[in-house]
């Protein structure tokens, strides 16, 4: 694998987090429920009839539950006489006896607005009919894209993206006095029309009047929930703590197996193969620590809902690209070929230094090809030979990482002034790079662009020399850019 962990720490995270951290957390969550508040409307009890005419009878066609018409619970999308999309949740009859209780929990979750839900806007209670009505999420469910992917595995940068938006989720609900949830598991995490992930507020109400809450195996149910048959705030934590090593595995592992393996050192059997060389040692490492800990037998021990966005905040990446980039599905009318990274694009645009290095290897000098060729017509002086020398030594100490005397070798040829070559000049940039000289990184990038003034690799490392430099609008636009010629390359 290519980024990994020499050992593990079972210990709490860093103290040393900012404390402003919790801050852009509570803005952002402030934020996000006020533009919610003004674009969702207000809870609404609909009438059956209503409900019947957005679901076209409630049609099989229409059913979008995990287990489909299997389901006790169906449910279904359909869409209001305003276009609205929505999604329906049916109890059957025997759920909700009590229509007084229904009603009072769902206008209680109907009160919450926040971006990172898939908001409750309404209900239905007639007869023995209980439905639920909530915003239609239209790019399904992270058991979808987690375990059952098509295209493209689901990227690291967009797995600790979900684990953030997920904790700030509990969060909120947690502060508006929704401190429980009921089953929560990969198809509870949806996806908006943005690719952002959103918690389901259906399973902010019980299933039923009696409140069994775990349908799921009981492997994965939090062990006082097995002793008492109750849920408690800190089991909604245990749960989060499930998704998160089905987030580092791309499996649904059973948290006493991946604890055992994190207990005896073996914590690389729980990673992805898919994001080999994807991810640092520290943000494995971290993650896979925060999973241990939201997994404590003691529900005391565990974090709370606002601990675990402090922890998952410092670990993002790539935070400027949107999520449907991140996810691989369409937005609008962007085409995709447009907006997806090469593996050195995406290595540049998250500042992996490492994996830029060895794709530099694997590259060697085949894009100089065409750059140099009058060299061939001149005479072959030991002024030539000293440069080739020069580069030759540079490449030897660019393979075995000595990026010092890598610097130094290339200098000299560049100095010679008797041949050109880009892929120096991007050698040498990542040299810097690797040294924290960012501004004489980004020099030769652009030096890299004079000689050869559609190379893609030239404008990813300039974006990665830009983000160093913490410019990261320039970064992203400079990404576009060598994407665009990466796409006019290709069809060439």
């Amino acid at each position: 694998m290519g980024a990994r962990c020499s050992k593990l720490s079972l210990c709490f995270w860093p103290s040393n987090i900012k404390s402003n951290l919790n801050d852009s957390s509570d803005i952002a969550a402030e934020n996000g429920n006020k533009n919610e508040k003004d674009s969702l409307p207000g809870f609404s009890e609909f009438t059956l009839d209503q409900l019947k005419a957005a679901t076209s009878g409630f049609s099989s066609e229409n059913v979008v539950s995990e287990h489909g018409e299997k389901a006790p619970n169906v449910v279904y999308k359909g869409t209001l006489d305003d276009g609205r999309w929505i999604a329906v949740k049916r109890f059957n009859r025997s759920a909700w006896p009590d229509s007084r209780q229904f009603l009072e929990e769902a206008r209680a979750v109907g009160l919450l607005r926040n971006e990172r839900l898939a908001n409750l806007i309404g209900c239905c209670c007639e007869g023995d009919e209980r439905l639920l009505v909530a915003e239609f999420m239209p790019n399904e469910t992270l058991s979808k894209h987690l375990f059952h992917w098509e295209t493209q595995p689901m990227k690291w940068a967009m797995r600790l993206r979900v684990a953030l938006y997920l904790a700030q989720a509990l969060d909120y609900c947690s502060s508006k006095g929704q401190a429980l949830y009921h089953d929560l598991n990969a198809y509870r995490v949806l996806f908006d029309q943005d690719g952002n992930p959103r918690l389901s507020c259906f399973g902010l109400m019980k299933n039923s009047k009696d409140g069994k809450s775990y349908s799921t195996n009981l492997a994965f149910t939090p062990p006082e929930y097995l002793r008492t048959g109750r849920v408690i705030p800190e089991s909604l934590v245990y749960s989060f703590g499930t998704l998160l090593l089905d987030l580092l595995s791309g499996k649904h592992i059973p948290p006493s197996h991946a604890l055992d393996l994190i207990r005896g050192k073996n914590f690389l059997m729980l990673i992805d193969s898919c994001l080999e060389g994807h991810f640092s040692n520290d943000d494995g490492t971290e993650l896979v620590r925060l999973a241990s800990r939201c997994l404590q037998y003691e529900p005391r021990e565990r974090p709370n809902a606002k601990s675990l966005v402090t922890a998952l905040i410092p670990l993002q990446k790539e935070t400027e690209v949107p999520s449907y980039v991140l996810l691989g599905i369409p937005h609008g009318n962007a085409p995709l070929n447009q907006t997806l990274l090469s593996p050195l694009g995406e290595a540049c645009s998250r500042l992996d230094l490492t994996a830029i290095h060895e794709i530099l290897e694997k590259l060697g000098y085949k894009d100089d090809e065409g750059v140099a060729n009058d060299l061939s017509f001149q005479m072959w002086t030991n002024q030539i030979q000293e440069t080739l020398n020069s580069k030759k030594h540079g490449d030897a100490a660019f393979r075995a990482k000595d990026f010092v005397t890598a610097i130094d070798s290339y200098t000299e040829f560049i100095d010679g002034g008797t041949m050109i070559s880009p892929t120096v000049f991007a050698r040498r940039c990542l040299c810097y790079l690797m040294n924290d000289m960012a501004q004489e990184a980004l020099g030769d990038a652009m030096q890299a662009l004079v000689i050869n003034p559609e190379w893609p690799a030239a404008f990813y490392l300039q974006a990665a020399a830009l983000k160093s430099l913490g410019m990261d609008n320039d970064a992203q636009e400079t990404l576009k850019d060598g994407t665009s010629f990466e796409v006019k390359k290709s069809k060439s």
